[in-house]
């Protein structure tokens, strides 16, 4: 019998939360402050309230307190869904990466740009919506995005030469900015850092060092991030009166370890003093290589100051490229672009500074 009230003494405690959930949700349903009862307070206008909302600048400052105080004391909360659907906006960016996610997050220069990203659009109160993906399925992504009303405008992760994505998303004048220099497409906005500035000056100093023969290994000879360290080499090398010799440049397929093994099976014998890796990863697999083989090279250099390349042994000197401040830069562009705020195109230079460690000698 005891048993039996204590379960009707407990179901009866769950009938009455339900009624006084019951009872919380009609009221705040008929109780809710609406724009309206604040115009009534203040005395002006519904129109008057939205501005004060969106910071119009035409609202005096003498409206724009009164209308913030009713606000504060009647606990409106403005519906912020209604408000973007109302503007034709999602407040919502979409971030096109260029591989898969596993290997997306995988290479940490991508993570780094997702969290600048990230930042900006934290700040100015923007959501994110990520799509990943091979070559032959970013053109799907980009239509679903552009085409469908779902994000108010994209960021790219990467430049192509000749880029057709680039090329459609111009011509259609949907709001996109690209991370990576978009080869002849002048009237797009883009960030970058100066990678040809860059790889000219690593290979002009490991020459300073005695260096002649010099080798090259990227990945994804297509981007223009690859094309453009390429030329720098090319550069140093021709302003200091040294021959390019295509027997000590590789191109694989991805910027990452097995890469830099395959690599080193083509140019160990070609015996290069000194390597340029366009990706930490590729150092990496570089380094894993001569470290089993026993043997070494004075110099070898990668891309991106990942931490993993500073506990190499010997640890790896790198470029920093601020992926970071890359995102974020990009953000930054779409979104004043999105509020009106760039009336023509413009792009972003991102420094970056070599990082030498004992992989540079």
């Amino acid at each position: 019998m005891p048993r039996k009230l204590n379960i009707f003494y407990w179901i009866g405690l769950i009938n009455y939360d339900i009624i006084k959930i019951r009872e919380k949700v009609r009221e705040d349903y008929f109780m809710k402050v609406t724009i309206n009862d604040v115009a009534r307070e203040v005395g002006v206008s519904k129109a008057t309230v939205s501005r004060v909302l969106s910071n119009n600048e035409r609202i005096s400052e003498e409206t724009r307190l009164k209308v913030k105080e009713v606000i504060e004391r009647l606990g409106y909360k403005p519906n912020v869904m209604a408000r973007n659907l109302a503007r034709n906006q999602t407040k919502t960016i979409g971030v096109i990466l260029p591989m898969d996610a596993s290997v997306s997050f995988g290479n940490p220069i991508f993570t780094q740009m997702m969290q600048g990203i990230s930042m900006y659009a934290q700040e100015k109160h923007y959501f994110l919506m990520y799509a990943f993906g091979k070559e032959e399925e970013e053109e799907h992504n980009i239509d679903e995005f552009s085409q469908n009303g779902i994000v108010d405008g994209i960021i790219i992760l990467k430049s192509e030469v000749n880029d057709k994505t680039i090329k459609k998303l111009r011509e259609s004048g949907f709001p996109f900015v690209v991370i990576g220099r978009p080869g002849r497409e002048t009237s797009v906005l883009w960030v970058d850092n100066d990678n040809f500035g860059a790889t000219y000056e690593i290979a002009e100093a490991m020459i300073k060092k005695g260096h002649k023969k010099i080798a090259f290994v990227g990945a994804k000879q297509k981007w223009t991030v690859s094309k453009d360290r390429l030329e720098g080499y090319k550069r140093a090398l021709e302003v200091h009166n040294i021959s390019y010799e295509e027997k000590l440049i590789y191109h694989g397929e991805a910027f990452n370890e097995q890469t830099g093994k395959e690599a080193m099976d083509l140019l160990i014998k070609e015996s290069p003093t000194a390597i340029i890796a366009t990706d930490d990863l590729i150092a990496v697999g570089v380094n894993d290589y001569l470290n089993k083989i026993g043997r070494e090279v004075k110099a070898l250099v990668g891309f991106n100051n990942t931490m993993l390349a500073a506990y190499q042994k010997p640890a790896l000197a790198s470029v920093e490229i601020y992926g970071e401040r890359l995102g974020y830069a990009a953000a930054k562009l779409l979104v004043e672009q999105l509020e009106g705020y760039i009336k023509d195109h413009m792009h972003a230079i991102i420094e970056t500074k070599l990082i030498e460690r004992e992989s540079f000698n």
